[in-house]
């Protein structure tokens, strides 16, 4: 070989090996980036510390504005992805433009969507992660379903193609931008989030490496089904609604039935399974007050905890379990509301049946027979928005792995729908085959995704007062998709005060003021009967 031929090889071998790194574009190059049924709107690099989130956004998903002050410098796209005529799926993709990880994460949304999350999207840069957000084809409140009405590949793309498309696109800019694919690609969410987690593991299995899945609605139909007999049973009857001003009392009551069941008294179920508690025990006596139930308060209670059942005593969904009265994410705020009618579980029932199953803008919910709207719940939509297949097996193939999440405490959707999906999974493909793949963690004590009495904290948005994969579910996640170590016990906190945003990633000015172990389930934390409750060493993980 030539000296010449021999500089054509190695240059050649180069180019080659180094896949499409040579073929890196900077930032405002993107905008002529050719997508496929999309266009990039904008590409711009954002100088370190200079984004603002738009104004119109809902604050919780902007968080802490201070966050924002602290990111690296980052290329920012926006691009309209139009996969059907119907379609408007607005997507976000940032990058940053210096010290890329190499990984991609992708984010998910809480309620009916419609709406961009800047807050998770800033999270993922910080730490050095590509990621994407999407508003899913809408621009509304996630509490609004009203978009839905006469749009049916709308709503196809709010059930799953939107994030499919998401992650695509951004695979491709990503690559485009820095000249490489990621190597490895991540999915975290909760709540409707979760129930997009699953079901890119069940509809698109090679989107993503590993997958956090949070309090899931993965059975969509039936959760809402759900809200519509709780929304019956709290208001057909207008003394039977339980105002929030006796939610404590209930609570004080399941507490003084149950906290010292687990060996430990500390305002915390740690099986709520365990827990019996009879509404009658609270009947009022001597005359209504907010320390007891009246007898229609006591039946609606009790049907609250008994969860959905059609006219044949079948279970539609799990009732909600005792613990999680009370707080500011409690019934009062997704179950009872503060006044008839004003739940946020009443919007999402009302907005799912009323501009999706019936697509009636003047459906109304006191005129329902919950067998009929399960029926037609399920003909519709249960093949487009249910991600409940418990036959995970192409993503197993792949090489995904999934850990799922729910608080005990949970007021939106009953915790043990997360069990129950669990166990299907491992009924359908054998212990051996789920363990490989996939494990659940109850929390204690949490509400909804966040808050409760209990700890919240341990990674599930990517960060934790201790970043390392026994503190942090995200870091454990990845550990096991890359490195292939299954999570055991991951210690969570629940801080003193709001983790500010100066302190991420490292956390250093979170403190916790209680830690305790998260055990794979079903596995639980018992308390030794010594040494400090509130430090996760005095606990071990056992099998109930």
């Amino acid at each position: 070989m030539t000296r010449f031929a021999l500089v054509c090889f190695l240059a050649a071998s180069f180019l080659f090996s180094s896949g499409v790194h040579a073929a890196a574009q900077p930032c405002e190059q993107l905008a002529q980036l050719a997508l496929p049924n999309a266009r990039i709107t904008s590409a711009q690099t954002i100088a370190a510390g200079a984004f603002t989130p738009p104004a119109a956004t809902a604050a919780w998903l902007i968080g802490n504005p201070s966050l924002y002050k602290q990111l690296p410098a980052f290329c920012r796209v926006t691009a309209d992805d139009k996969p059907t005529p119907d379609s408007d799926i607005k997507i976000e993709i940032w990058m940053p433009a210096t010290g890329w990880n190499g990984k991609f994460r992708g984010q998910g949304n809480g309620g009916f969507a419609g709406e961009i999350d800047y807050r998770s999207l800033a999270l993922a840069v910080l730490q050095g992660y590509a990621s994407a957000a999407t508003d899913t084809g809408h621009a509304a409140m996630g509490t609004d379903a009203t978009w839905a009405l006469g749009h049916p590949e709308k709503i196809i793309d709010y059930a799953h193609r939107a994030i499919h498309e998401m992650t695509s696109l951004s695979k491709a800019t990503l690559k485009a931008f820095y000249g490489d694919a990621p190597k490895h690609s991540y999915f975290a969410s909760c709540s409707n989030g979760g129930r997009q987690a699953l079901m890119e593991a069940q509809r698109y299995p090679e989107d993503y490496d590993g997958i956090l899945a949070g309090a899931p609605a993965n059975y969509w139909t039936h959760l809402l089904s759900n809200a519509l007999y709780n929304a019956q049973a709290t208001t057909l009857d207008p003394d039977s609604y339980i105002p929030p001003s006796k939610l404590p009392a209930i609570a004080h009551a399941v507490l003084a039935a149950c906290d010292a069941k687990d060996g430990v008294k500390d305002g915390i179920l740690n099986d709520p399974r365990q827990c019996h508690f009879d509404p009658a025990t609270i009947l009022c006596k001597q005359g209504d007050s907010d320390s007891c139930l009246t007898q229609p308060q006591v039946i609606a209670l009790k049907k609250l905890y008994e969860g959905a059942h059609d006219s044949k005593g079948q279970q539609v969904f799990p009732g909600y379990v005792p613990g999680g009265e009370e707080g500011q994410g409690g019934w009062g705020l997704w179950i009872t509301g503060p006044a008839p009618g004003k739940a946020l579980l009443f919007a999402f029932g009302n907005g799912f049946f009323g501009n999706m199953v019936y697509a009636r803008a003047d459906w109304d919910y006191k005129q329902a027979k919950l067998d009929d709207a399960v029926a037609a719940a399920d003909k519709k939509f249960a093949s487009v928005m249910n991600s409940s297949d418990p036959n995970m097996k192409a993503f197993q193939s792949h090489g995904g792995k999934l850990i799922l999440y729910h608080g005990w405490n949970d007021a939106a959707i009953s915790p043990l729908n997360a069990i129950n999906y669990y166990e299907s999974v491992q009924a359908t493909m054998g212990k051996q085959q789920a363990d490989s793949f996939v494990r659940l963690y109850m929390v204690p004590g949490m509400q909804h995704c966040a808050g409760g009495p209990g700890t919240d904290v341990f990674g599930e948005f990517g960060i934790s007062p201790v970043n390392d994969p026994q503190h942090n579910m995200y870091l454990a996640l990845e550990e096991w998709a890359e490195k292939g170590t299954a999570p055991s016990t991951v210690i969570a906190s629940k801080l003193e005060a709001e983790m500010p945003a100066g302190s991420v990633p490292a956390g250093a000015a979170a403190k916790p003021k209680m830690t305790r172990p998260l055990c794979p389930y079903p596995q639980q934390a018992k308390y030794k009967g010594k040494d400090d409750p509130n430090d996760a060493a005095s606990f071990t993980c056992e099998n109930p």
